[in-house]
């Protein structure tokens, strides 16, 4: 019965003060609407730059580096053992550029739990000519199925389809600048030379277009067979293995773990990408404090709202507290009124916030360094809403409390005595 007649005493006065009520809520709505819309906006866009490079960057990448070892034929000679050696202009060994025992390493990988899924590649430096046109490049052997799976290759391509290269013998499919330098198209034939002097005609049957101009000027991607044919290599040649885990935080890990037991080179994608990790991590900081910021700007403007009220109606307080309620009563109707100006404001905030969100999405947005992007991205992630109405109550309770505070210890005696 007691909260009910503080109940309706709070809607009276706030009846009573209707268009700073309404400004109030107004500004949490506010506030909220562009919170949830600049974070969905800017982490859309995160996410987006970020697929750029990580997409097509593994987990962990597993290969084989040349470099000289580690232990030179001087040193194995048992006189010299105690002695102290200089050795100068070491060159590296006869190494192979493969991954020995490729297919244990990925029988194993396979069984690792933790794996989601591993697509092995071919890296060779090659020369592309097309007439009296030379490009200098890399040809890349992968496996089209599993590159599209797990390293999203079918979303940058332009023209083709990845499948048909392992169906269409001696194809490929060029990076789009490197098909531009050379002025060739789909279906025609260009002349691909190795480093070792090895040639093979190869047919363009596709465009791939990362956005990463320095790629797309330089590469070619072909079939494994397709490669290995061209380097003269037996079908179990591989250089690189990519790992896609399931959770990306354990790469550092297991990529020390993985170059141990396979005694190989093993790098993680935080290492491979620690630069761009960190520009990622201050744009979404950016982000969070721009909307906070706009909750907290909605919290003092009720504050200042609740403050004013209770200026205004210090008679009122006076004859609550000279009938019989008490300084809690009268704090907990303040109370009441801040946490109903945030919650009414913070649920039309979230509306407001994803209509907004929904307008962004729909507004064309093209261009030629992203070619699979029709519109602005938008991330739509449930915890901004939560976010959001949970800061909206917590602020209107902050404001709420204070003026709240001061009311119930206002001496009703002092006020009528003065009126």
């Amino acid at each position: 019965m007691k909260y009910k007649i503080l109940g309706e005493i709070a809607i009276a006065l706030m009846r009573a003060r209707w268009k700073q009520t309404f400004v109030a809520a107004i500004g949490v709505s506010f506030s909220i609407a562009m919170f949830i819309a600049l974070l969905g906006f800017m982490t859309g866009l995160n996410t987006l730059l970020d697929g750029i490079m990580l997409n097509r960057t593994p987990h962990i990448r597993i290969y084989n580096d040349i470099n000289p070892s580690a232990v030179q034929p001087l040193q194995r000679i048992a006189e010299y053992k105690d002695s102290y050696l200089f050795l100068h202009s070491i060159q590296s060994n006869a190494n192979r550029g493969e991954i020995y025992n490729a297919g244990p390493i990925l029988e194993t990988l396979h069984k690792d739990p933790r794996v989601k899924g591993t697509a092995s590649k071919i890296i060779a430096a090659a020369i592309y000519q097309s007439g009296n046109i030379s490009m200098t490049g890399l040809i890349n052997g992968i496996e089209a199925l599993e590159e599209s799976k797990y390293f999203s290759f079918v979303d940058y391509i332009r023209t083709g389809n990845p499948e048909d290269l392992d169906i269409v013998s001696n194809s490929l499919f060029l990076g789009s600048g490197l098909a531009s330098r050379l002025g060739v198209e789909v279906g025609e034939n260009i002349q691909v030379t190795t480093a070792s002097g090895d040639q093979l005609p190869l047919k363009v049957i596709g465009i791939i277009h990362t956005g990463i101009s320095d790629l797309d000027k330089t590469q070619g991607y072909a079939s494994l067979k397709t490669v290995q044919k061209l380097l003269g290599k037996s079908n179990l040649y591989i250089t690189d293995i990519q790992i896609k885990l399931w959770n990306m935080n354990l790469a550092p890990e297991l990529a020390k773990a993985y170059a141990q037991l396979f005694e190989t080179n093993a790098e993680d994608i935080q290492t491979a990408n620690a630069q761009f990790e960190t520009g990622s991590f201050v744009r979404s900081l950016i982000s969070y404090a721009v909307g906070i910021t706009l909750l907290i700007v909605a919290g003092f403007g009720i504050y200042n709202i609740l403050n004013m009220m209770i200026y205004e109606k210090m008679d009122t307080i006076a004859i609550l507290k000279a009938t019989g309620f008490s300084g809690k009563d009268v704090k907990q109707i303040f109370i009441g009124i801040a946490l109903t100006i945030g919650i009414v404001g913070g649920i039309l905030g979230l509306i407001s916030g994803y209509l907004i969100s929904l307008l962004i999405d729909q507004i064309p947005f093209e261009t030629a360094a992203l070619p699979t992007v029709k519109t602005y991205p938008i991330d739509y992630n449930p915890i901004f809403y939560i976010i959001g109405i949970s800061f909206a109550i917590i602020t209107t309770y902050l404001a709420g409390y204070f003026p709240s505070r001061k009311a119930s210890k206002i001496d009703p005696v002092i006020i009528i005595r003065g009126k």
